[in-house]
């Protein structure tokens, strides 16, 4: 689902300094349009990662940095696994 900043606010359940934040912090980048930002659903479960680790963990900007970081990483070779199986 592609959604506008609203949108994304109430799904993800987010403040909009928070977001704000997220965005100057590129813990998020959306993709831009001419009509503004528009968020995914990959993007909600981002936000509510980040929300959780914040709020119930209580890891601080920096730690949140590492964690993205490594789920990045962490994606992006479960990507090349997947074409390296393909390829086979």
């Amino acid at each position: 689902m592609i959604m506008n900043k609203q949108e994304f606010l109430t799904h993800a359940g987010v403040q909009a300094q928070a977001l704000d934040l997220w965005l100057e912090q590129r813990w998020l980048i959306p993709d831009q349009t001419s009509a503004g930002m528009k968020f995914s659903d990959m993007d909600i479960a981002r936000a509510c990662l980040i929300r959780d680790l914040k709020t119930d963990f209580g890891v601080n900007d920096e730690g949140i940095d590492v964690i993205l970081h490594l789920v990045d990483q962490l994606h992006g070779l479960r990507r090349a696994l997947e074409q390296l199986h393909k390829n086979l």
